[in-house]
């Protein structure tokens, strides 16, 4: 198997169904899990060297961190039903997330020094933007971009209809280059409705030293250190995907293939 895709599993004790760490990847920022929860169920944390952004995937949740909470938090029974809901928490403050019926959450970190205040990322205030037009429409909201403070951390998800090009034009981060590029990490967690199914996503450089087209299934995170990453949803199959990019500038500047531009 292409050690791009990261197969999700069954729940291990605490619930964790998909882990990518910066040791596991090869790389230095990005960190991303998934858990899902059974009602009643609480994960806890403290990172003390990063920040981190928790999102709900599906579910109601109790959030809680330093002596705030938010009780019965979350919107939505699927990730295709509706806007997130999130909370962003500074490096060396403890957090936990205990679920009121089954959820899904993710969490998503980055390496951070100071990291921004803590607050609740609510489904009402995030940003949605429509962009593309016909075979390229697609649906984005907006968790935890260059407009929301954050040290490291870009979050965002993506809903694409069935037979619909995403992330497209075919674009790249991979250069350090501010403000023509910079440099950022990424991975993409993948949901398909309904979840039989599978979409597309091809990884590729210029020289094509990477070159790979992988077919990721419900649940699945695909890595990319580098190059172009364009996905195409299945023809009978919704497409979502959860972005989670890190580097060492907190801005997305990208360099879209020549070919497409």
């Amino acid at each position: 198997m292409s050690k791009l895709l990261v197969r999700s599993s069954k729940p291990d004790a605490e619930g964790c169904v998909v882990r990518v760490t910066p040791e596991s990847a090869g790389w230095r920022y990005v960190g991303f899990e998934v858990y899902r929860l059974p009602g009643g169920a609480t994960l806890e944390r403290l990172s003390t060297a990063s920040e981190t952004c928790i999102v709900i995937l599906s579910g109601r949740v109790h959030l809680r961190a330093a002596d705030q909470e938010w009780l019965d938090r979350g919107i939505r029974a699927t990730v295709f039903d509706g806007p997130p809901t999130g909370l962003y928490v500074p490096p060396r403050m403890r957090w936990s997330a205990e679920a009121a019926g089954a959820a899904e959450i993710a969490v998503c970190t980055a390496p951070a020094n100071n990291g921004a205040e803590l607050r609740l990322l609510d489904a009402a205030v995030i940003r949605h933007e429509t962009r593309g037009s016909g075979g390229e429409t697609r649906e984005i909201d907006h968790i935890l971009m260059e407009d929301v403070p954050a040290e490291s951390l870009l979050v965002t998800e993506v809903v694409t209809p069935a037979g619909h090009w995403s992330s497209y034009p075919p674009h790249k981060h991979d250069v350090d280059d501010p403000p023509r590029e910079t440099y950022l990490e990424e991975t993409y967690y993948h949901r398909v409705r309904p979840a039989g199914g599978f979409t597309f996503q091809r990884v590729y450089t210029d020289d094509r030293s990477v070159d790979e087209s992988l077919a990721p299934g419900d649940g699945d995170v695909v890595l990319v250190p580098c190059g172009y990453h364009p996905v195409a949803a299945g023809a009978r199959h919704d497409s979502y995907y959860l972005n989670v990019m890190a580097g060492p500038t907190r801005e997305w500047r990208v360099t879209v293939d020549p070919d497409f531009a």
